[in-house]
Order: C-alpha cells, then sequence, then structure tokens
C-alpha cells in the first residue's frame, strides 16, 4: 500500500478516514490483504468505486486537485469501476466485492443527485445480497458452505451495511424500504473491534499554523453498531408514518409514534458516553466525523417521529406540547452540532447524512413562521444559517440543491425571503438559486401573510423568540476564519445554541433541553396553530409526491 502512486494512496485513505467507519461498506483488513494476494475479497472495479466516491471530498483540496486532472477530474475511476462491474455481470460472477461496488457506486450517483442511478445500483445490491444468501445469519449454514470465522464477519457486516444504506435512500427519496431484519437475519454485532481502539485523524484538513487535531480515538465499531439500532427505529417510522404506496389508519400511525419515541428515548439512554453528543456541553473541537452523523441522524429521527404529531389534523392529546419541544431542540441541536463540525474540519468533508439533517432542522423554522404567521429574529437567524450551510455542502453534495430549492420556495410562499435570501453572503461558495416570487397576495387575507412583529393575539414560545446566547465555554475554530466583512454564520458568535427560556418558575440559567419540556413556555392556542401548518416534505426529490407526514 506504501508504494501506491498518487492520487490513489491519497483517495483510498480518504475513504478510510471519512466513509468506511460510519457505513462500514468494505471490511478493511481482508480488502487490503487481498489487494496484494488477488484474493476473493479485492477487484480493481471495487477500488475504483472507493476512489471515484471519494473523489467527492478530495477534487477541491489543492494537494490532489492538480493530479486529478490527468484522470479527468476523476471521472476515468468511475468509468473504470463501472466498466469492471459490468464485465463481472457479463461473465456471470457475484461476489461480495461486486455488492460492495454497487454500494458504492450508489452512494456516489446519490450525493450527485442522480437518484435513479443510486435506487437501481443500490436495488441490484440487495438483490446480489439475498442470492448469496446474506440476508440469513451465516453461523447457520457456515459448515456447508464452508465459511470461516473472517467470512462470517463480513457477511454480517456487509448485510447491516446494505440495511443502514436502504433506509437512508428511503429516508431521502421518498421510497419504501427493501430489506427488513428478523430472527433469522445475522446479529448485529461485530466480533473485530480493532477498529474501535484505532486513532482517528481527519485526513485532507490543515489547520492553521500553531494548531492540531488532538489525538482521538475511533470509536467505530460501537459507533456503527449503534447507527444500525437507529435504522431500525427509522425502519418502522418510514413504513408506518411515512409510507404513501399505502393508507395508514390513525391507530397504526399513533401506535408507531408512541413505540418508537419509546424505543429511541430508550436508544438515546443506552448510548455510550463516548457516542454522546450533549449540544449544551458540546466540546471544543469535533469529535470524528462518523459520531457526529451519528447523533445528527438521532436528531433527524427525533423530528420525523414528533412533526407528524405536531402538524396532525386527527385527535391528538390534549395540549401535550412535548412534541412541539421535542422537534424544536433536536432543530436546534443539529444546528450547534453542525457549527461546531464545520468550525473544526471546514465543508468538504459533510456527508449526505449531517446535510439532510440540517435541511430537517430548517423544516422545523419554516413551520413555526408558517403555524404562527410571525417570523421571530431567532428563528430568522437559524434558518439562515441552514441555508448558508446547504449552499456551501451542495459544492461536494449537489443532491442537496434539491432541498434548497424545496426551501426556498417555502420561503417565498412565506413571504420572508427578503429578510433571508438577500443577507446570505456573496461571496459564498456558491449562489442560491431560487424560483422568482410568487404574486403578493391581498394584505388584508390576514392567512396569507407573515408578519415580522410580535403577534397579538397570542404570544410566540420564548423557545423560539428568544435571543440566542453565546455557549459558556468558548468554542476553538481550527479552521482558518472567513475575511471579517464576511458573513459567517458559523462563528460562536453567531451558532445558534439552547437558549434561555423565561421559565414561569424562575430559572433563568436553565437551558432548554429534552430533559426539561417545563421550561418552555408554550400556550395552548401556539400548540393548536400547529396543527394548521404543513411541513416541507421530508425527501429530496423534485417530484410533488414526496412524504409530508400524516394529515
Amino acid at each position: 500500500m506504501a508504494t501506491m502512486p498518487e492520487p490513489f494512496q491519497y483517495l483510498l485513505d480518504s475513504h478510510w478516514c471519512w466513509i468506511q467507519p460510519l457505513f462500514n461498506f468494505v471490511y478493511r483488513p481482508a480488502f487490503t490483504r487481498d489487494m496484494k494476494l488477488n484474493g476473493p475479497y479485492y477487484s480493481d472495479a471495487l477500488l475504483n468505486a472507493i476512489i471515484s466516491h471519494s473523489v467527492r471530498w478530495c477534487k477541491a483540496e489543492p494537494r490532489i486537485s492538480a493530479i486529478l486532472e490527468s484522470y479527468e477530474g476523476g471521472a476515468v475511476f468511475s468509468h473504470r469501476a463501472v466498466t469492471g462491474l459490468y464485465d463481472s455481470l457479463k461473465d456471470g460472477y457475484v461476489g461480495i466485492p461486486t455488492i460492495q461496488t454497487l454500494l458504492l457506486l450508489s452512494a456516489r450517483e446519490c450525493g450527485q443527485g442522480n437518484r435513479t442511478q443510486a435506487w437501481l445500483y443500490s436495488g441490484m445490491a440487495f438483490r446480489m445480497l439475498d442470492d448469496l444468501g446474506i440476508t440469513i445469519d451465516s453461523r447457520k449454514y457456515s459448515d456447508s458452505a464452508q465459511l470461516n470465522d473472517e467470512d462470517i464477519e463480513i457477511r454480517n457486516r456487509l448485510f447491516w451495511s446494505c440495511y443502514f444504506w436502504d433506509k437512508m435512500m428511503s429516508l431521502y427519496f421518498g421510497r419504501s424500504p427493501t430489506l427488513q431484519s428478523s430472527q433469522g437475519c445475522p446479529p448485529r454485532t461485530i466480533l473485530d473491534d480493532t477498529s474501535e481502539l484505532e486513532p482517528w485523524f481527519p485526513h485532507g484538513v490543515v489547520f492553521p499554523e500553531g494548531t492540531h487535531y488532538p489525538p482521538t480515538q475511533a470509536h467505530s465499531t460501537s459507533c456503527f453498531v449503534e447507527m444500525c439500532g437507529l435504522m431500525e427505529i427509522l425502519n418502522q417510522i418510514l413504513i408506518h408514518i411515512y409510507d404513501h404506496h399505502r393508507q395508514v389508519s390513525e391507530s397504526e400511525f399513533q401506535t408507531c409514534v408512541r413505540e418508537q419515541s419509546r424505543n429511541l428515548v430508550g436508544w438515546w439512554d443506552e448510548l455510550p458516553e463516548h457516542l454522546k453528543l450533549v449540544p449544551t456541553e458540546l466540546p471544543p473541537y469535533s469529535p470524528p466525523s462518523h459520531i457526529v452523523t451519528l447523533n445528527c441522524v438521532y436528531h433527524t429521527l427525533n423530528i420525523l417521529i414528533h412533526r407528524p404529531i405536531l402538524c396532525s389534523k386527527w385527535s391528538r392529546e390534549a395540549y401535550d406540547k412535548s412534541h412541539l419541544v421535542h422537534c424544536i431542540t433536536s432543530a436546534t441541536a443539529i444546528l450547534s452540532i453542525f457549527g461546531m463540525y464545520r468550525r473544526t474540519f471546514g465543508d468538504n468533508h459533510v456527508v449526505l447524512s449531517v446535510a439532510y439533517s440540517v435541511y430537517t432542522a430548517a423544516s422545523i423554522f419554516l413551520l413555526e413562521i408558517q403555524a404562527l404567521k410571525y417570523a421571530a429574529p431567532g428563528t430568522l437567524d437559524k434558518l439562515k444559517f441552514c441555508i448558508f450551510a446547504l449552499e456551501r455542502v451542495k459544492a461536494s453534495s449537489p443532491v442537496i440543491t434539491t432541498a434548497l430549492t424545496l426551501v426556498y420556495q417555502e420561503i417565498h410562499r412565506l413571504q420572508v425571503d427578503h429578510q433571508i435570501v438577500l443577507s446570505i453572503p456573496q461571496q459564498s461558495t456558491s449562489q442560491p438559486s431560487h424560483p422568482p416570487s410568487p404574486p403578493r397576495r391581498s394584505p388584508a387575507d390576514p392567512s396569507q401573510s407573515i408578519s415580522h412583529h410580535a403577534p397579538t393575539h397570542h404570544r410566540a414560545p420564548s423557545s423560539m423568540s428568544t435571543a440566542d446566547v453565546n455557549p459558556a465555554a468558548a468554542l476553538y475554530p481550527l479552521q482558518q476564519p472567513l475575511p471579517e466583512q464576511e458573513f459567517d454564520p458559523y462563528q460562536p458568535s453567531s451558532l445558534p445554541q439552547l437558549g434561555v427560556p423565561h421559565h414561569p418558575g424562575g430559572h433563568p440559567d436553565e437551558l432548554m433541553s429534552l430533559d426539561n419540556p417545563a421550561a418552555y413556555e408554550i400556550t395552548p392556542e401556539v400548540f393548536e396553530a400547529f396543527s394548521y401548518a404543513e411541513p416541507i416534505t421530508t425527501n429530496m426529490t423534485p417530484d410533488v409526491y414526496g412524504w409530508v407526514g400524516r394529515p
């Protein structure tokens, strides 16, 4: 491996750092060994798929961008991967590297916004998984199939990698999940936990002189196992709340919300402390990327569970403000965690799962404006934060352009674009591309206009309208800051934090959290207003057939 020329070595190292610990598509020890020995767990197509996927993260890095010019900007690697995949299918040979190649090509096409290609590649991978018997616990037939411990380990990992990717793809594009787990499936355990103890360093990130990333343990094994546990919860949410292919009854809907809310609370309570990020106690530097993604996905699921109840037209619990508390708290937590991540690592290594979490958070701030017909300054700041983040991330994940379009359309519909879009920095990575503003409704119709002053008929929740406060402990930005004249909402002074509420009982220094719902001053009228609002779609597709939650 040390003799591998650039850019191959650099792009491969990037994959092991930013992608492998999270998705676990490829078992690294077997891959690197068989690369030298030409063994069964390596193929040229797989190597090129890994490298072509890494190009999206590394093409902006000065050290490697010039070298990629001789490879058509990295397009050569994708072509080689597809050609190698076709050759193996033409010859009728299907092995584990074939499935891994398909998963990586699916992930690459997904980030590029090529939804059809991404869905087709993943569908082929899942069918091959079933064809090779990997959807069944390999220990049950290890003797007859002559599988050793390494074979079983690789097959178990691959099943849960596919299960993970299936759920995220379904969420991104509004599809029904394909893979289901059962008692006969491979166990959600990993025997080789050496990656848990390995050191982790942010590959490709250059820190300012005099600063460095501190020694950090990867915790890759436990993170992947916990992420798969989250995916089992997401699977139930997709089937029983957001599946547009079937009619979900009110009892099924309510049961799912109740059970999966309880499961999510249990998951968080049992999450190891080394994987848990508490938004009010964030460290001065970001932990590894996969740990950040795990926490962002947790908060995304928390929103997806509670948002449909908040906006439900069905009978609701009388004045149960906890649904609103969960949505607002998790949305703000996502922004705090993302701000920490970006200040440490920059914009070039934000995986799509994290960007999607920011999009989900934006949906809550838009929902608040729609429900209350009031654009509070603190809410506008958070919404601006989301837009700024997504604009910069779309360079490496063009699929985010669709999510941004949906956000801009909602901003124009709510007629608050002049306070949001015009304040986006002109020197950002790329400029927003939003549709023209629709004709304004008559001011005489109060249901079609948004007030930018405090409403007189009821008071907005203090959690939404109070000014953001700085964190108690300063966060030290490791990346070079933007010029002073350029607006940068990622700076600590602009970072959305969990605010200090006006608690009726008088606890001014008590921070809002899911553990302290009483700190939210939410009137029954405010809670009721959300039942008349409709959130933007959960998926990132240009079609209007997406999932918006149950009526």
